[in-house]
């Protein structure tokens, strides 16, 4: 006979680590596109002579990547507050808070946003 899943609340914390996943990810865009936009100042250290014009694709690049991560951060924390919302109390883990995630995800995604603009000044 099947096990009932109605009040699982492994379904919940399933549903924590997805988010936890998407937010690491986020993460890595943003650090990925810090990178990247930093790439031509870098090669302007070793090779001085070439034009910067050569490399002028990375901070566009970074810039994009920055903002994919914190688009990639912000909606899943906000599909994950969602998923929060629909839960019946007895579906919720007992004494567990649910802001901690949200917050780090919201923020993971404001950093993103905030290190974009920072990037392009």
């Amino acid at each position: 006979m099947p096990e009932n899943t109605d009040h699982d609340p492994r379904v919940f914390f399933a549903a924590e680590r997805t988010l936890l996943a998407w937010i690491r990810t986020g993460l890595g865009l943003i650090g990925m596109g810090f990178v990247v936009a930093k790439f031509a100042l870098f090669l302007r250290l070793i090779h001085p002579e070439a034009g910067y014009h050569q490399h002028s694709w990375t901070m566009p690049v970074g810039v994009l990547l920055s903002l994919l991560g914190a688009l990639a951060s912000g909606v899943a924390t906000w599909q994950h507050r969602r998923f929060c919302r629909g839960l019946t109390p007895r579906e919720q883990p007992q004494n567990y808070r649910f802001e901690p995630g949200l917050a780090l995800g919201f923020s993971v995604a404001v950093a993103g946003l905030i290190l974009a603009v920072v990037i392009v000044t």
